[in-house]
């Protein structure tokens, strides 16, 4: 979930439409901030009290963001076989959900089986266009399937164990506040780039302003809510703040490469979905991981 802002250094191609200056900040601030605050509440909403509708939204942004980049990649010649992984995707999320609540089969054998058959079925949907790309074309399927149906699966995991809900939460609200912390202090204090030749743009003291924020809200949410210690929260904050900067670094560098400023246009002040989820789909599996090592019943 790059910040809105802390990222602009990812340059649209020649060809594009020239877009307004918005300052500093490099978006339009009230609408980052309004679709921003409205996704948050709308996800604690429907993991409060209506999981179903969780699993839904997760659904369809992975899947808008499988298709956002298939179109990306098409810039630059690569077709993926965006029809089975767009198929993958919801199963492996709706179906592992649906499962585990009626005890079936496991989570985690669901989400192996229908990764399986999705790295299947692209392999095979793209041999009748014969040999000519097939290696840059297959990889590029395999890329998009291990991006993001893969990793975005491991939410679903965390949602299965005891206090799903709470775990996945907490998991949210960390990298919010790390993107709010990072946003705010690189804006105001950033003078020293962490990443030049990525992200000109992301500086030391935004990703400072990440990990205190973000640990502060792992530890908060730790011990108010999960019951646990006040380290397991720092453990927590650092590593998921961590692997949503690579998760930021990774999508720019996939930008970039293709030569996009923005996945997409889809989310006013934001651009694409990925441009939203980059950060949490990396962090996805280390809060899995941490959450099932530390907290009981993961």
């Amino acid at each position: 979930m790059t910040p809105p802002g802390d990222d602009p250094a990812d340059h649209p191609p020649p060809d594009a439409i020239p877009v307004r200056d918005h300052g500093r900040a490099g978006r339009n601030l009230p609408a980052a901030i309004g679709v921003g605050v409205g996704l948050f509440v709308a996800l604690v909403v429907t993991l409060g009290w209506f999981n179903l509708g969780f699993v839904l939204l997760m659904a369809v942004a992975l899947a808008l963001g499988t298709v956002e980049v298939w179109q990306a990649m098409r810039r630059i010649g690569i077709h993926a076989a965006i029809v089975p992984i767009v198929v993958g995707t919801v199963a492996i999320i709706i179906g592992s959900y649906q499962a585990n609540l009626e005890h079936r089969v496991s989570t985690n054998t669901w989400m192996l089986a229908i990764l399986g058959l999705t790295v299947l079925a692209s392999l095979v949907w793209r041999m009748p266009r014969g040999a000519d790309g097939y290696l840059r074309d297959v990889a590029g399927s395999m890329l998009i399937i291990g991006w993001i149906p893969l990793l975005g699966a491991f939410a679903s995991m965390m949602l299965a164990g005891n206090q799903g809900p709470l775990r996945v939460i907490t998991f949210l609200v960390v990298i919010v506040l790390a993107d709010t912390g990072g946003y705010a202090v690189g804006v105001v204090f950033g003078r020293h780039p962490m990443a030049p030749r990525i992200s000109p743009k992301k500086s030391w003291e935004g990703f400072a302003g990440s990990l205190v924020l973000g640990t502060a809200g792992a530890v908060a949410m730790m011990t108010l809510f999960l019951g646990q210690p006040w380290w397991v929260g720092a453990i927590l904050g650092v590593a998921l703040v961590l692997a949503g900067a690579c998760g930021d670094l990774v999508e720019s560098l996939i930008k970039r490469d293709i030569g996009i400023k923005d996945m997409s246009s889809f989310l006013p002040g934001h651009g694409g979905v990925m441009d939203r989820l980059d950060s949490l789909l990396l962090a996805a599996p280390v809060a899995w991981l941490i959450m099932l090592i530390f907290v009981p019943g993961g």
